[in-house]
């Protein structure tokens, strides 16, 4: 059998584990339209393909897409970067994602997903252990943050499991965490998912801060930021309370 050599500029880490992947793939509840991300030499994807429907595969290594091709029969592959592609030109329908996610883009394929929201259904990913932490962490941990308010507004999220260093090729100098997401009823916010974004991000901009500082440039009326949440830094907030600041912060700017 063909040993395909990592790439480091793709953040390839194989996981080799048999008893985890097939975890993986039995932890992921959709059953069709499924969107694989970097399957490199399919490890994760024969497990996929049982009892699935319409599973499709974005890899941007060519030397992985030669050995898939040549390992799998049927199975539909697209070689190109998954931070460029137009997943609406791919299933005309909603769909799910699931990966061992390289460590190198992970947030980037976060955001991804939060603007595709309205079409993918769930996310099942292997991914840097303190990424995973802090995007299924509650308020009031150190590790809440930007990604975690984001998420959790339109998803909840489980961490399900940890993987240690030497369950992949090569072994990464970080521990790996599988966490999954499921789409909530959550549609309208009442504002833009951009300016949502916007004061999520400010208000963690300065984490010791609170957010009568974080905000301070936002020229709020001092009658307003005397409401009791201002005194409160960022991550003391939960996701209602920023819908909520976010909402009264856009009616005055009206």
């Amino acid at each position: 059998m063909i040993r395909i050599k990592t790439k480091k500029k793709f953040g390839q880490h194989f996981l080799k584990n048999e008893k985890i992947l097939h975890q993986i793939s039995l932890t992921h509840l959709n059953k069709k339209n499924i969107l694989e991300i970097g399957p490199g030499t399919g490890a994760l994807t024969k497990y996929l393909i049982i009892k699935r429907s319409n599973l499709v595969l974005i890899e941007i290594d060519s030397d992985c897409i030669n050995y898939i091709n040549k390992n799998f029969k049927n199975i539909k592959i697209i070689n190109d970067d998954i931070l460029q592609v137009n997943f609406l030109k791919i299933f005309k329908s909603k769909f799910s994602v699931i990966s061992n996610l390289p460590y190198n883009i992970s947030s980037q394929v976060f955001f991804k997903i939060l603007e595709y929201r309205d079409y993918i259904t769930e996310f099942t990913f292997l991914l840097q252990k303190e990424v995973a932490q802090r995007i299924c962490s509650n308020s009031g941990k150190k590790v809440y943050g930007i990604l975690s308010v984001l998420i959790q507004t339109f998803y909840k999220t489980d961490y399900i499991l940890e993987v240690g260093p030497k369950e992949f090729d090569p072994p990464p100098k970080v521990d790996s965490a599988l966490i999954t997401g499921l789409r909530n009823k959550t549609i309208n916010i009442g504002v833009s998912f951009n300016y949502f974004k916007k004061i999520v991000k400010q208000s963690f901009q300065n984490r010791r801060k609170t957010l009568r500082n974080s905000l301070k440039n936002l020229n709020l009326p001092k009658k307003f930021v005397s409401h009791s949440i201002f005194s409160k830094r960022a991550e003391q907030l939960d996701i209602k309370d920023f819908i909520w600041l976010t909402n009264q912060i856009k009616k005055i700017e009206k």
